[in-house]
C-alpha cells in the first residue's frame, strides 16, 4: 500500500470525492522521497478528475500539500472576498493569486494565516471567530471549531466520516485512488 496514498486517502477523501473544495495534508519529507515529481504526476494524472495539487510549504521537515478542486475553491473564494481582504489578499484576485498569497503567508513564518480555514471549506463566520476568540469557546469542536451553526458542522463532520471510511476502505483493500476516482 502506498504511503502518499494512504495520507490522500486518509486526510483528504472529502475533496477527492467532491464533498469539500480542499484538504490540507502534512507530510513528512523523509517517508515521502521526491514529492515534488508526485505532485506533478498526481497532477497531471488526476486534471481530468477536476482535482489538483499543490505544495503550500516545505517547512523542515515537513510539507503542507493542498488537494483542492480549483472550481469549487475559486468559487468559495470569490463568496467570501470581503473576507479574504480582511487578511491582505487582493479582492478579485484569481485562485492562483490567492495561493501564491497563502504561500507567501505560510512563508513569513510568525503566527500562523487562520484564514487558511478559508481554503479548507470552512464556514467564514467560523474563521472570523475563531481569529477574533483565539480559538476559545467554541460550541463544537470537530474538522473545525464551531462557534456558529453547529447542525450543519454536524452534518458536515457526518459527511466528511463517511468520505474517509469509503476512501480508506478502498485504498485498504488495494483499490488505487486512480481506480477509485474514475468508478466514482
Amino acid at each position: 500500500m502506498d504511503l502518499f496514498e494512504m495520507h490522500l486517502a486518509r486526510y483528504c477523501a472529502p475533496t477527492l470525492l467532491g464533498a469539500k473544495a480542499a484538504n490540507l495534508v502534512s507530510l513528512d519529507a523523509q517517508k515521502v522521497p521526491a514529492l515534488q515529481g508526485t505532485v506533478e504526476a498526481y497532477n497531471r494524472q488526476f486534471a481530468a478528475c477536476g482535482l489538483a495539487f499543490t505544495l503550500l510549504c516545505e517547512c523542515g521537515r515537513r510539507s503542507l500539500l493542498l488537494v483542492y478542486r480549483p472550481a469549487l475553491l475559486a468559487r468559495r473564494l470569490r463568496r467570501d472576498g470581503d473576507v479574504l481582504a480582511r487578511f491582505g489578499y487582493a479582492p478579485g484576485d484569481t485562485l492562483d493569486g490567492h495561493l501564491a498569497r497563502l504561500r507567501a503567508r505560510l512563508a513569513q513564518g510568525g503566527a500562523f494565516p487562520h484564514e487558511i480555514g478559508l481554503f479548507l471549506d470552512y464556514p467564514a463566520d467560523d474563521v472570523l471567530a475563531f481569529v477574533e476568540k483565539g480559538g476559545a469557546g467554541c460550541k463544537l469542536c470537530g474538522y473545525w471549531k464551531v462557534y456558529g451553526d453547529v447542525e450543519a458542522a454536524r452534518a458536515r463532520f457526518v459527511c466528511y466520516d463517511a468520505c474517509r471510511t469509503c476512501v480508506l476502505r478502498a485504498v485498504e483493500q488495494g483499490i488505487t485512488l486512480a481506480q477509485l476516482l474514475q468508478a466514482a
